[in-house]
């Protein structure tokens, strides 16, 4: 596996231990826990390595103001510590956590980087093999990166011409389009998993992670062709958990280097990452008349009040009207 899960001994008395297990337990994802835990014990060496049991309300006021006030961390990274130290307390300790008056961080408006039709394909050019149909389909459909890499085999329908996107941000399910161009070369990438899975099943391997209780339910789907990731990685990892071997998704490291290689050969001096895409696939949906709530629905956006912002990048009014002046 590209993300490693540190062992845990069953009776392990340290507590970001028992906190870990708490969550493997509660069946929260691996980058949760990962977050969850950097900033509990980010919170417990800013009060000198106290027990959280002897600190008090006014202690998590205390640590989350420091954010914003000595750090100047943004309002989301301030929110994210207070969701961990949420869950240390309320649902690992039990401990109700009620009436906190801190210091907020403030809100600052930011437009996202965005790129035209012509700068985005002109990225594309400059990628090669998977990179280039892995940034095209991010520019295609308007996924998220992380999305993309958990996509399984199953969840791209030739037929319909729609791509699923499972368990995305807000644990929510969404269909999104499947770009016409991209059907051979994800037909291509299937038939090389299918390939590289027949291989993985005569040496003995070919099992796939299995999201929440499905393993249990369907105990043979993680051998299934259908359930294997669309991008899988180059190697198999060791599960610390259960000592089973798999072949995981392709690591996000790899795509965002090469992403990297191919700005600087574009000569674009905008700062390009992968979610880029994202934003550049819905302001050209809107250059393309298509109506907000089309583009709120592919983007999976809970408010529209959140698609609304590709509109002042792209020069329109809320509405997404030109106004007369401008028009032809």
């Amino acid at each position: 596996m590209d993300d490693i899960r540190p062992a845990i001994s069953p009776n392990s008395p340290r507590l970001l231990d028992q906190v870990r297990r708490h969550m493997r337990d509660a069946g929260y994802a691996w980058k949760t826990e990962k977050t969850y835990i950097h900033w509990i014990r980010r919170y417990i060496l800013f009060h000198g390595k106290q027990h959280p049991a002897r600190l008090s309300d006014a202690h998590i006021c205390q640590f989350l103001s420091a954010l914003a006030n000595e750090r100047s961390c943004s309002p989301s990274t301030q929110h994210i510590a207070l969701n961990a130290l949420v869950y240390l307390y309320k649902k690992f300790m039990g401990v109700a956590v009620e009436g906190l008056s801190f210091s907020r961080a403030k809100v600052q408006p930011r437009l996202p980087v965005v790129l035209s039709h012509q700068e985005a394909m002109l990225v594309i050019e400059h990628l090669h093999g998977l990179h280039r149909t892995m940034v095209a389909l991010l520019y295609g459909t308007g996924m998220r990166l992380n999305e993309m890499l958990s996509l399984r085999i199953k969840d791209v329908d030739f037929e319909l011409s729609t791509i699923t996107v499972r368990s995305g941000k807000g644990d929510k399910d969404r269909t999104t389009i499947l770009p016409d161009q991209l059907r051979p070369l994800l037909e291509e990438q299937i038939t090389r998993v299918a390939c590289q899975h027949e291989q993985d099943l005569r040496a003995g391997y070919g099992e796939v992670y299995m999201p929440y209780a499905l393993a249990r339910k369907y105990p043979n789907a993680a051998k299934e062709l259908a359930w294997q990731y669309l991008f899988p990685s180059t190697g198999i990892g060791k599960d610390p958990r259960t000592g089973v071997l798999r072949r995981h998704h392709l690591h996000e490291s790899a795509l965002r280097k090469a992403l990297c290689k191919a700005r600087r050969a574009s000569g674009i001096n905008k700062h390009i990452k992968c979610h880029t895409f994202r934003h550049s696939f819905a302001t050209r949906l809107l250059q393309q008349g298509y109506d907000l709530r089309t583009i709120q629905k592919l983007l999976g956006h809970s408010d529209v009040r959140t698609t609304e912002i590709y509109t002042h990048v792209i020069r329109r009014g809320a509405m997404g009207v030109v106004s007369p002046l401008d028009g032809p």
